[in-house]
């Protein structure tokens, strides 16, 4: 079953959630632009929002955040701000983003640990990879700073009944799976792109690259 959407309030609530690229085109196989989306997503942490899992594929993204005001904003901020930061350093002019995006409320530790895997294994049933770890625009790795997800989580039951069974696959919409076929594998070598701090964890995204 599809979970239905649900109204996103400051409610303290955690989300799964995807938004495609418009007319599905591999924009985020060029380095240049993941590396300035991930710049984006962690601009806006944690006052936007806490992240506690992303994948960037080459025409979408799943992140698991848990917003501080709405869920609308918090949207709104890391696509509107990657647009706009496009237009201004990659001299862009098309759309980016398809409108909206598909959101499911996480409702319990289960349902996190489910929907965590999801986005680590996206990579590899796409076919970019052999194991999570190794694509370099996700947080399977191990190598990103991400916020703790609250345990012990308690479901809302009002809310929870008419969602579906917590084994239920997450909330796609337009096939978010299937990767345009001149969609290549895009990784990255560039030390630039991060600053780790002494164990190896990525803490924060160094300056913008120059146009």
């Amino acid at each position: 079953m599809i979970p239905r959407r649900e109204v996103a309030t400051n409610n303290g609530q955690t989300y799964f959630v995807t938004s495609n690229t418009a007319e599905r085109r591999p924009l985020f196989r060029h380095e240049r632009w993941a590396k300035l989306f991930l710049e984006t997503l962690y601009g806006y942490r944690p006052e936007r929002y806490l992240l506690h899992a992303f994948v960037l594929m080459p025409d979408h993204f799943h992140l698991i955040i848990t917003p501080s005001a709405s869920l609308e904003l918090a949207v709104q901020c890391i696509k509107g701000g990657f647009s706009f930061r496009t237009k201004r350093e990659l001299k862009w002019i098309d759309g980016i983003w398809t409108t909206g995006y598909s959101d499911h409320r996480i409702r319990d530790d289960e349902d996190f640990e489910i929907h965590r895997a999801y986005i680590a294994n996206n990579p590899v049933k796409a076919g970019l990879v052999e194991r999570p770890e190794q694509y370099t625009y996700s947080s399977a790795g191990g190598c990103f700073e991400l916020d703790a997800f609250p345990r012990g989580l308690k479901p809302n039951d009002s809310l929870l009944a008419p969602i579906g069974a917590a084994k239920a696959a997450p909330f796609q919409s337009n096939n978010d799976d299937t990767i345009q076929s001149n969609a290549a594998p895009f990784q990255s070598n560039d030390s630039n792109l991060v600053q780790s701090n002494n164990n190896g964890t990525i803490v924060a995204l160094r300056g913008k690259e120059k146009p």
